[in-house]
């Protein structure tokens, strides 16, 4: 559940425009500055929920909308999308010299793998992305010599929708494209060649820009406008006059916010080596400790090798460093770590892509052979650690909820329900399949307010007189569970959810081997008792 919150958010605009459904909308998709294109939404889950919406109108499923639904048909897609990166793998195995079955069972093994691939994230786009790019720079004739690519309008292409889907993906592409602009200069003898390979590279991605710019223009500027063809009854020249004005670049708005540190410190600043002493190993584990050993063996090689040429004039001016695996695909892994360690915002997710280029260093003269126990206890730890445990309640929760809120008594007894989240991950409302007509649920999100602020919102709540058939639902880790009862609020009924881990709030050692271990690892759904407040 770790990775899925932040997915929610961008693409609840979607939900709520194509199932009409109450969502929040993040600050990326405001229309007055959007830093997030809607095309990779549109093209990817909101195909899932236009399905969902078709076969409930075509009364072929007249229950399709609900909250299991919404959650599991886009993660449906993205599983598919997944084996991109298998075949990524398995073609690019035999250019780097790789077992590729060998490249495909380390990659299969891999939590990040099995967790982050299978969710709808906008880092997952981007690795699939990276791994097309890098098959795409990487050709080899069938007798095993190398040729130069032509596949230069795709490489165009490919690199501009990744970077409209997240601006730091040029940060991944760069390698890439430097070894395909030498493997173009190194083939071609003619000048005129080479500037065809680079023109037409150039006009396939301004002709990609310009269809996200449009597109995303037309999305945002309609938020604004709610009809963008009977404004007013404006003619076509006056709207399009409009979103002339109004043209939108999501890539730059992204860069303008996340440029600024304050922006950036809103959201949690870290030390600039988080990823190279943390991210990296809490994802790739030993892999991650296995590069940079190689790459601190090849640096020395390089290092010596200069000296030696610099000290010996008279010799050969070529290096040539010797080094266990491929320094280039060393230079694919280390090269985008180190331009996203320059932002003071660094989460594991920013560096998932990175697992094709890790996974083809790794398997090269089997190198992760040796420590395969140690791989597989550390992807079965990392699974359950970040698909099962941490935040792993919310979402259940929030389907118990729908189907309380959704029941036949509800239904025919329209009752008003307030849901109060308090140290959570932001609740995704669309799983709550609130309709944007429906005003008898109210969602508060207390995030990680302290001991008094949610006291004192719980017993509002409570005693709220002005309302007869009003049902109150606090939602809290059972880490604090003890600080509610202080509140001086009654509770009539009680739901555990588990397992939920928030790491946010632990729960102490000694707890985890006490008798009420499990209520420190769930999630509960605590009811109000207003009766006994009115008393």
């Amino acid at each position: 559940m770790y990775v899925c919150m932040f997915f929610f958010f961008f693409l609840s605009s979607i939900i709520g425009d194509i199932l009409n459904l109450q969502v929040y909308y993040p600050w990326e998709f405001l229309s007055s500055s959007p830093c997030r294109t809607i095309v990779f939404p549109l093209m990817t889950s909101g195909v899932t929920y236009w399905v969902i919406k078709s076969l409930q109108q075509l009364d072929i499923c007249s229950s399709c909308i609900n909250s299991y639904t919404l959650l599991v048909s886009p993660r449906l897609l993205f599983t598919v999308f997944s084996f991109i990166l298998d075949y990524s793998v398995y073609r690019l195995a035999p250019f780097w010299e790789v077992d590729p079955w060998k490249a495909l069972v380390l990659l299969a093994g891999s939590y990040v793998t099995l967790v982050f691939y299978t969710r709808t994230f906008t880092n997952t786009l981007e690795g699939l992305l990276f791994a097309l790019l890098m098959v795409l720079v990487s050709s080899r004739k069938s007798d095993g010599s190398l040729v130069g690519p032509t596949s230069s309008p795709l490489i165009g292409i490919v690199t501009t929708a990744g970077f409209f889907n997240r601006p730091t993906f040029l940060a991944f592409a760069l390698m890439p494209l430097l070894y395909w602009a030498g493997l173009i200069v190194d083939s071609q003898k003619s000048i005129k060649t080479v500037i065809n390979h680079f023109s037409k590279l150039v006009l396939c991605a301004c002709f990609t820009a310009i269809v996200f710019v449009t597109a995303d223009t037309f999305y945002f500027t309609s938020m604004d406008l709610e009809n963008l063809y009977s404004i007013k009854k404006s003619s076509l020249f006056d709207v399009i006059s409009q979103l002339n004005e109004k043209m939108i670049v999501t890539p730059f708005n992204f860069l303008s916010y996340n440029l600024n540190p304050h922006n950036l410190a809103l959201h949690g600043s870290h030390p600039r080596v988080t990823h190279f002493t943390v991210n990296g190993i809490m994802l790739f584990g030993v892999l991650h400790i296995l590069a940079i050993g190689a790459g601190i063996k090849t640096l020395k090689e390089y290092i010596h090798q200069l000296i030696r040429v610099r000290s010996f004039c008279h010799g050969s001016s070529g290096l040539s460093v010797h080094s266990e695996g491929s320094p280039t695909l060393l230079l694919f892994y280390f090269v985008p770590l180190a331009f996203l360690s320059l932002f003071s915002h660094q989460e594991p997710r920013f560096l998932i892509p990175l697992i094709l280029p890790l996974v083809l260093f790794s398997t090269s003269q089997n190198r992760a052979v040796k420590w395969r126990h140690v791989i597989t206890i550390f992807n079965v730890f990392g699974a359950l650690l970040f698909g099962c445990l941490h935040q792993g309640g919310l979402i259940p929760c929030l389907c118990h909820l729908e189907q309380l809120m959704h029941s036949p008594e509800s239904s025919n007894h329209p009752r008003h329900y307030t849901l109060l989240f308090a140290h959570t991950y932001m609740p995704p409302r669309s799983l709550l399949n609130i309709r944007k007509r429906d005003t008898h649920i109210e969602v508060i999100d207390m995030a990680g307010s302290k001991e008094e602020i949610l006291c004192q919102t719980v017993e509002q709540q409570a005693n709220n007189f002005t309302c007869n058939d009003c049902h109150v639902f606090v939602i809290i880790p059972g880490t604090v569970r003890a600080t509610i009862t202080k509140c001086g609020v009654s509770f009539k009924n009680e739901t555990l959810i588990f397992p939920h881990l928030s790491m946010e709030d632990p729960p102490q050692i000694p707890f985890l081997f006490s008798g009420n271990w499990r209520s420190q690892l769930g999630l509960y759904i605590l009811q109000v008792d207003r009766d006994q407040q009115h008393l």
